[in-house]
């Protein structure tokens, strides 16, 4: 029996050697036996719709007023933005703050150091409000307008697709197409045949904005005025590595 034993695994570790053998082969002989390629695609797009970010900032003696005043010119500007279509689903609050103000004041008599002291001066009120425009003609009258109701500054303008799945998928089709077309090349320069697709990778699908402004606007007299906006074209990339295999 302790023979037979013996005979066994030593049949069985041979078995298990040859089985390791064959498949470091086989995964050698995959790695050697393929090429990798990579494409790009390109889509240009109009925007058609366009975004920007206001603050209404007010300063006050005390907490309540400043909230109540920056409340008062949010309201206007609101009422500004529904008159001129805009929904309500597309206004975000994006950012609101209360905070006391403190000047520092330095006795200068006092010995060895002045000695500072600090001082409540007021409250600050801030609220930052993001605004989606799906008329983008409307862009410049919408700036013009939330500047003379009180925005203090108006930033962040930047205008894209709002359905981005078509335009990605052409890219990607794009990048496909370009890839296949270098396998091709370079299989016959190797010599070789294109065999199937071991691997797919994808990068990219990102939009790269042309004619991108920013506006800043001081609410009263200092209001920006009218003014065209151009949205330019957007530019989607996508970008692919393709594994073949190599016969």
């Amino acid at each position: 029996m302790v023979v037979v034993l013996v005979i066994l695994a030593l049949f069985l570790a041979a078995q298990t050697l040859l089985s390791l053998r064959q498949f470091s082969y086989v995964d050698n002989a995959y790695q050697k036996n393929t090429i990798s390629v990579s494409g790009e695609g390109e889509v240009f797009a109009v925007p058609d719709v366009g975004t920007f970010t206001f603050s209404v900032t007010v300063e006050a003696d005390t907490a309540n007023e400043a909230q109540a005043t920056a409340a008062e010119r949010t309201d206007s500007i609101m009422s500004f933005l529904t008159d001129q279509g805009i929904e309500e689903k597309d206004i975000k609050t994006v950012g609101y703050n209360v905070y006391p103000r403190y000047e520092y004041y330095e006795r200068a008599l006092s010995y060895p150091t002045p000695e500072g002291q600090r001082q409540l001066v007021g409250f600050e009120a801030s609220q930052s409000i993001q605004v989606k425009v799906r008329e983008l003609e409307n862009v410049g009258t919408l700036l013009s307008g939330i500047g003379e109701r009180g925005a203090t500054n108006i930033s962040g303008l930047s205008f894209t697709v709002d359905d981005e799945t078509d335009i990605i998928a052409e890219a990607r089709a794009k990048a496909i197409a370009d890839a296949k077309e270098k396998a091709k090349a370079l299989a016959q320069d190797l010599g070789v045949r294109l065999g199937e697709i071991v691997s797919f990778s994808e990068g990219g699908n990102y939009p790269v904005m042309y004619a991108q402004q920013e506006a800043y606007g001081m609410g009263g007299d200092a209001a920006v005025k009218n003014f065209a906006v151009p949205a330019g074209e957007n530019k989607f990339v996508s970008n692919v590595n393709i594994v073949y295999e190599i016969r």
